[in-house]
């Protein structure tokens, strides 16, 4: 079956998730991709424009620096297309540095949310995908996550920027009728993940020799996600016809406690961690752990990546693959408990 030919903006283009999911998208033969990043200095440029090296080698894709805040940016891109669908993924993440900036952050994620949003309306974009974050749920006593959970236990300005968003999308799909999903992310992880993030900050220190700053008593846990995992849920998304809005997690469905990450780590760098212990942090939580029911049902996701072959493939792409063999014991200590 052959299938229509379509044109993707995706904003964030650059980062993490959505480099990915750019490389993603090119490798189908019917998929055009318009990128948009500001390539700010939240963490070097150069990492970012090192990201979309291989998609700026195809005939297929396009960059646009522009500014999501900015509505003539924004308005000028979409003049220039006309698109199928709209990836939303740009923004500011992370939980403590919205603590010391929520301005930034309240300007970027919501400000920018509202840009994009009515630039879909008005450039007639049928379909948009929101990334959200499951720090929506906040101290929410109740695991797994579910999406019909109450989201009144927010912590940091981050989550309430994206707990913005997703209210600003669910009012342009009933007003505006676009087909809009709010995806909540658990804590994604893989090759190219920001160097400011749990897992590459940690890896970076522990082969340097330097102290990591664990925060508690290390039984925190987090439900990571693959990155493989997640840019399957956001391709799933890109099929989903049967309603207007709905929002769904995007998770591993599992979780691990900080104090195994930290050990898993070890095994895998071959080094012992030097560990600086903290009381614990305003915005941190105790636990993310998605349920992924609405997602299996909706959008036939099933997460494939267990935690510790994902983290021996962080590991590969972190460190090349100069300790192979010391990365092998990650799988004998899964095995051993």
């Amino acid at each position: 079956m052959t299938h229509a030919r379509r044109t993707i903006l995706v904003t964030g283009a650059a980062g993490f998730i959505g480099s990915h999911l750019v490389d993603r998208l090119l490798s189908s033969e019917n998929t055009s991709v318009v990128g948009v990043d500001n390539f700010n200095d939240f963490y070097d440029p150069a990492i970012k424009r090192s990201n979309l090296e291989r998609a700026l080698g195809t005939k297929d894709f396009r960059l646009c620096e522009a500014d999501i805040t900015s509505w003539s940016d924004i308005d000028s891109v979409c003049r220039q297309n006309r698109f199928d669908c709209l990836v939303h993924l740009a923004g500011y993440a992370g939980v403590r540095p919205s603590i010391e900036q929520p301005i930034l952050y309240e300007q970027a994620n919501v400000r920018g949310t509202y840009v994009v949003l009515e630039a879909a309306r008005r450039h007639s974009i049928p379909q948009f995908i929101f990334a959200s974050s499951s720090s929506i749920y906040g101290f929410n006593c109740k695991v797994p996550f579910s999406e019909s959970d109450v989201t009144d236990q927010l912590v940091s300005p981050y989550a309430a920027t994206k707990l913005a968003g997703e209210v600003a999308c669910r009012l342009y799909s009933r007003l505006y009728r676009i087909r809009i999903l709010c995806l909540r992310f658990f804590t994604v992880y893989g090759a190219r993940q920001r160097p400011d993030l749990a897992i590459h900050k940690f890896s970076r220190l522990i082969r340097d020799g330097k102290p990591i700053q664990v925060f508690g008593d290390g039984t925190s846990s987090r439900d990571y996600t693959y990155i493989d995992d997640i840019i399957d849920g956001v391709v799933a998304a890109l099929d989903y016809h049967d309603s207007d809005f709905e929002v769904i997690n995007l998770g591993g469905s599992h979780t691990t406690e900080l104090r195994r990450l930290v050990e898993l780590l070890e095994v895998g760098l071959g080094r012992k961690a030097l560990i600086e212990r903290l009381p614990e942090q305003p915005g941190d939580l105790p636990i993310t752990y998605a349920d992924v029911a609405k997602a299996r049902a909706l959008l036939g996701y099933r997460p494939a990546t267990s935690f510790e072959a994902g983290l021996e493939a962080f590991l590969e792409w972190f460190q090349g693959d100069v300790h192979a063999r010391d990365r092998a014991g990650i799988k004998r200590l899964h095995a051993g408990n």
